[in-house]
């Protein structure tokens, strides 16, 4: 193809055109994008505050050891499994409606988290806070997608989102730790609320949606019960994986139900004439790599933020606090990567550019980080390796996220958004229970081959532990490969050239085009 963007329909998103063209005035656009990051905050830090106040929260409300994972399972599967409704929601209701409806029941679900008095209380509140964020999730990126389509513009606006996605989660250890060390565990429920009422306010009288984008197609019902289904299969499938192993009959009967589901569902959506997801947002090779590379590297992503956490706290004896700041250079990391290199070079070079090297810095960092031992130093082992980390996947996510929601129409901005966060969750999903069972095996492994040498309780302890950190090294080796794979998924697929800004053309007939063009190809 020659160095043209073709078919580009005068309604494509990310056909970028001048800094007014998404209808939206510059100052409202910058504001906007303050309240939307607040939200996305909100959910990114409720993902991993909840587990450093699980131990307090399961003791004061009696969960048992065995119920204690619906705490984390009721939220995965309600967000993994609604998330492409709640993409289509946003589409038919609007955005901003369905971003302002999102943070509502998301601060009325935490509140209820946050006063809950018994184990079933806790577990319908999560699952609510799943529901409202599978709603406001691709309505917050989908806000940025419409709002922002000048290519520079874009670039900085997609490189603080990509920051705070991609170093939410470490700032969420930090404040889980210090609200459950020095107030209550309740506070890392009720912290939501005030995030959520300036974020709903501010995008209320704030974020002005462009006009005209809509999709008001009949909803697919078939499409929402398929995909619904078949995520929340998937996702409890490896969530069992974890606890109660591969050959567990509910776990292979989740995952066949799943693939049965998901395919009945590909199948509908190819025949049916307003799809909930249209295959033509999946099946153009950038974003389908996009999708690929972001759920590989998550899958690397999470597992590492599971072991590091546990390697801090239970082998080098931190705090919950400690720990939490001990992340901070990966989050420093990320928003370098994300604000100062991704987003500068984003307008000057070919995303592929971007992520391919990004992915294998951070799989760089990685390398490092196998190398830990118990009385590895903090300063000459986990630094340098959380440092490469977060510069690697802040530089790459960037690129990512922008690229995810290029060149679709502003009626399937929405469920492309959904998209970017489903490749998250269930990569998340499948990287705690793939690495966490690597890694569970490979410590029983060691310690059943030393644990004979122990002549005495505190040798014997000491071969627990150091068959904990040869299980996290193990897994993480894995992740290393990991990402290599997203690496060369990124370098080979995705093929966009760096934005450009080719003037808008309709259709012949005056129509809106199914299929537009990612900006300049670049060979």
């Amino acid at each position: 193809m020659s160095e043209t963007a073709s078919s580009v329909s005068g309604k494509a998103l990310g056909a970028p055109g001048s800094p007014g063209s998404s209808g939206v005035p510059g100052a409202n656009r910058w504001k906007a994008l303050g309240f939307i990051a607040i939200a996305q905050l909100m959910v990114v830090l409720d993902a991993t505050i909840v587990n450093i106040a699980l131990p307090s929260a399961q003791q004061d409300l009696g969960i048992s050891d065995g119920n204690r994972q619906w705490v984390v399972t009721a939220y995965a599967l309600a967000f993994g499994g609604l998330l492409l409704f709640g993409g289509r929601m946003a589409d038919l209701w609007g955005r901003k409606r369905a971003f302002v409806l999102g943070l509502g029941g998301f601060a009325a679900a935490s509140a209820l988290g946050g006063a809950a008095t018994n184990e079933a209380m806790m577990f319908g509140a999560r699952a609510l806070q799943g529901v409202f964020g599978a709603l406001l999730a691709p309505a917050a990126l989908s806000l940025l997608a419409v709002m922002f389509t000048d290519g520079k513009e874009r670039a900085k606006a997609f490189g603080i989102y990509g920051a705070i996605a991609g170093g939410g989660g470490a700032v969420g250890l930090i404040l889980g730790g210090f609200l459950t060390e020095y107030l209550d565990w309740r506070w890392t429920f009720f912290v939501n609320i005030p995030f959520a009422v300036v974020a709903a306010a501010g995008a209320y009288f704030v974020i002005r949606e462009p006009a005209g984008g809509r999709n008001r197609s009949p909803l697919d019902i078939p499409g929402v019960v398929l995909s619904t289904l078949g995520l929340v299969a998937l996702v409890y499938g490896f969530t069992r994986a974890e606890s109660d192993g591969w050959s567990d009959s509910v776990t292979v009967g989740m995952f066949v139900a799943s693939a049965v589901l998901l395919a009945a569902f590909v199948l509908v959506e190819s025949r049916v004439g307003a799809p909930l997801l249209p295959l033509r947002v999946i099946t153009e090779r950038n974003r389908g790599g996009v999708y690929l590379s972001l759920g590989l590297a998550i899958i690397a992503m999470f597992g590492l933020f599971l072991f590091l956490t546990y390697y801090l706290q239970v082998v080098k004896g931190y705090s919950p606090v400690r720990t939490g700041f001990a992340f901070l250079p990966m989050v420093a990391g990320m928003i370098t990567g994300s604000t100062q290199i991704g987003a500068r070079l984003m307008t000057r070079v070919a995303p592929r550019l971007l992520m391919g090297p990004g992915f294998l810095v951070a799989a760089l960092g990685m390398l490092l980080l196998t190398r830990m031992e118990i009385g590895s130093s903090y300063a000459t082992v986990l630094l340098p390796g959380m440092l490469l980390l977060g510069l690697g996947m802040g530089t790459a996510f960037m690129p990512a996220m922008s690229l995810a929601t290029q060149g679709v129409e502003p009626r399937d901005s929405g469920v492309a958004s959904a998209m970017v966060n489903t490749s998250q969750q269930v990569g998340g999903a499948i990287g705690t229970a793939l690495l966490n069972t690597i890694a569970a095996s490979a410590t029983t492994a060691y310690v059943a081959d030393h644990i004979g040498g122990a002549a005495n309780r505190s040798q014997q302890q000491l071969v627990q532990l150091q068959g904990q950190v040869e299980g996290y090294t193990s897994a993480i080796w894995f992740a290393v490969g990991i990402l290599v794979v997203a690496a060369v998924i990124a370098l080979t697929l995705v093929n966009a050239g760096r934005p450009a800004h080719p003037a808008a053309v309709s259709s012949s007939d005056g129509t809106d085009r199914d299929e537009v063009a990612v900006p300049v190809i670049a060979h």
